[in-house]
């Protein structure tokens, strides 16, 4: 579960937080979306990657490296939306 994997690494083994790591969960996807990639799955490893990137960038208030992984979840979603496999959606 997705919620599992973003609290693992962000170093957090309580409930505690549980909104505010859905909520950047949620932001993330949006943002990914909004960068023109339309398929989004929370078991796909580049998809999990980059919320966990997110995750990492947003999470607290006093992030000395936020910046560093904003970079990485920015570089990551650009070349994912340039990618057939994440940009098009395939209706049958």
């Amino acid at each position: 579960m997705i919620m599992d994997d973003v609290k693992l690494n962000l170093r957090i083994s309580h409930g505690s937080m549980d909104n505010e790591v859905l909520d950047l969960i949620e932001s993330a996807k949006m943002q990914m979306g909004i960068s023109g990639i339309r398929v989004i799955s929370d078991t796909d490893q580049l998809t999990k990657r980059a919320i966990i990137l997110y995750c990492k960038a947003n999470f607290g208030l006093d992030n000395a490296e936020s910046d560093k992984y904003q970079l990485r979840f920015d570089s990551l979603i650009t070349h994912m939306s340039m990618c057939p496999e994440y940009n098009t959606v395939v209706v049958i």
